[in-house]
Formats: structure tokens, sequence, C-alpha cells
């Protein structure tokens, strides 16, 4: 005669399922296993983590993957949720099994040596830190279980590590521009160009579309209006043009007929590529990376006395203003702004650069 089926526990396609009320709320859940004995063991701990929940406050020890899941579930309209998804890939062996209210800084050392010893820069080691603190703050303060808890009581404080190599800006001065943008071959040059006039991003740059731009009669002039989907906050970005970026334009229209930039035929993917990186080796400017065009406009802008709200504008800072609409009043006082970047030095680096594009 077999045993006697313990009250709550129902048999499903050879596995073991609850489906019993616990503490005045029905459970109902897959028990993992065929053994009816584990089953029942599995039903008992459900019950005693209830009743330890409901009358003395205690949390059940969730593991960090079950947080981790549910993290990647609810970001997965976070634009960098593909690379918190791989770091939390390589946690997982260190950290997976282990209860949220068990992790501190101190169980994550063996896995940030194992990354040191990798190779691993300080700054992607903190990437990782940062995704593990998020989660336990979530855990803390947003996501509460059916009992009203929250998954974690307290989270614990995640220091980052210092990150000596931390690359600085390096803003060019026109003769350095002058010198790069010479040696570029004449679709990225354009491309750096563009950057240093406008301060977009290498992404913004690569994805400009010509169904982005805007036409402002008004002003004899046009803009272009990046989706927020390709700017680094999530923002619409207004792309404002001055002199030197409307030139560079005109030299690209009818050379693509979708992106705005393009070579052989093709969209261009990305500036940092082998060809810049060959060229900045050769002139001895290992130190440029394409994100300093964006920190030249900005350094440009400001010493020409451009206002900090203007600056923030046309380097597409997130700010309380909505950037994507202005009157024409506004425009033109940003096209102002824009075009005080222009090379006044009579040498005019830029407008070299245009003629090579020309005859290229």
């Amino acid at each position: 005669m077999g045993r006697k089926k313990t009250p709550g526990l129902i048999k499903r396609e050879g596995i073991w399922h609850i489906d019993k009320r616990i503490g005045g709320r029905r459970i109902c859940k897959s028990t993992g296993t065929a053994e009816q004995e584990e089953a029942e063991l599995f039903l008992a701990r459900q019950i005693d983590e209830t009743r330890q929940a409901q009358v003395y406050g205690v949390r059940p020890a969730r593991p960090f993957e079950l947080a981790a899941a549910k993290f990647v579930q609810e970001n997965q309209h976070k634009r960098t949720i593909r690379n918190d998804i791989a770091q939390l890939k390589r946690l997982m062996p260190w950290i997976g099994s282990i209860p949220l209210n068990r992790i501190h800084i101190g169980t994550l050392q063996l896995w940030i040596e194992h990354r040191r010893k990798e190779g691993v820069a300080p700054g992607t080691i903190n990437h990782g830190l940062k995704v593990i603190r998020r989660i336990l703050n979530l855990a803390q303060s947003e996501w509460l279980d059916e009992n009203g808890l929250t998954w974690l009581a307290a989270a614990p404080k995640i220091k980052l590590l210092p990150d000596n190599n931390k690359r600085q800006p390096y803003p060019l001065d026109w003769g350095e521009q002058k010198k790069l943008f010479s040696a570029l071959p004449a679709h990225l040059a354009e491309m750096a160009l563009f950057a240093v006039n406008t301060g977009c991003r290498d992404a913004e740059i690569c994805n400009l579309r010509w169904n982005w731009e805007v036409k402002v009669p008004t002003l004899n002039t046009f803009v272009f209006i990046v989706p927020g989907m390709f700017v680094k906050n999530g923002d619409e970005r207004l792309v404002v043009l001055n002199d030197i970026a409307k030139s560079v334009v005109t030299t690209c229209r009818g050379n693509h007929p979708t992106h705005v930039f393009a070579y052989k035929g093709k969209p261009v993917t990305r500036m940092l590529n082998s060809s810049w990186c060959r060229v900045r080796q050769n002139l001895g400017m290992k130190q440029v990376r394409v994100h300093d065009l964006k920190h030249t406009f900005g350094r440009r802008l400001r010493a020409a006395g451009v206002s900090f709200e203007d600056r923030q504008d046309l380097l597409g800072h997130r700010s309380g203003r909505m950037t994507t609409h202005y009157s024409a009043a506004e425009l033109s006082q940003l096209i102002e702004a824009a075009n005080s970047v222009c090379d006044r030095s009579g040498n005019k680096p830029e407008l070299v650069v245009l003629r090579r594009l020309s005859v290229s």
C-alpha cells in the first residue's frame, strides 16, 4: 500500500505540485520533484516560510539569481540591458546561489579578484558592481512579496573600485584638429568635422538619417531631430547646425538614400575603426578619442561665452527644457552660438578639409 498523500499536493505529469491555502492565500506552484517525500519537505518549508513572514516578518532566503531574473524582466526597455545581462552572466557562477541578505562587498571579493586577474579594467568591474548595487537597492525599496515585505530588509553598501586609469577628456586645439582631419580618410574627416561642430556622439552621427531632417523656412536652414533610441540619455535630441556642419551635410547629399554618412554605398557603423586608430597612431595622437570631438565642441562653446543653458541644448544634455521645440528666435540664438565655434584664426582648417572632400 502506497504512502498517504499529504493534503495540498497534486501530481501532474509525474511532478508534484502545491495547491493549498497557506496563511489565508492560495499557493499554486511546482515542487520540481517527482519524489513524494521531497515534495512534502518542499511544502513544509513553504508553510514555514509563509508563517515566519506573516507572524514574525521574516523574509524567505531568495537567491541572487532570482532577483537578477526579475531585474532583467522588468528592465527590457533599458538601453544598456544587454550589457547588464552580460555582466550578470559572468556573476552567476560566483554569487547566483547566494541569498540576497548575504551579499555584500566581502562576498564579491573572489569575483573581483578573478576579474582583475583576467586583466579587466576597474571601470568594467565597476559596471558589474553597479548592476549588483541596483538590484539590491530595488530589492530593499521597491520589490514587495505576497506578504507585503520587501525582498531585502536593508541593502549593503557596495563601494566601487578606484579607477585611476579613467581617461580624461582631451579637447583638440585648432592645430591638432587640422593635423588629424587632414590625415583621416575623406568619409571619416567629414564625420569628424560634423562632430566637432555639433557635439554629436559617434552613434548619433553614424545613424544620422535624412528623414530626421527638419526644414526651418523662417531661418532658411534645417536641423536634425535624433530619436531617443539613438541618444545616450534616451531623449530626442535637436541637432543645431552651424555653417560648417551645414556645409558637411550639403557635401553628403545624394551619397546614400537613407543615411547622411556613408562609405562605398553603405552606412558607416562606427567612427572609431581601424582607419581612425591607424591615423592617430601615425600622428602620435593616441590619446585622441572620437568622443573628444564632443568635448572639443563643448570647450569651444564655453570659451566663446555661450551660456550654460545653451551649451546644454547644443550638446544634447538632459535638462528641464523641451529641447526639440523652439521658437524661431530661440533657434536663431542657438545657431548663432553654434557658429561662435567656427575657426576665426584665418587658417580655416575646416574649409581645407571640405575642399579636399569635394574633389575626393
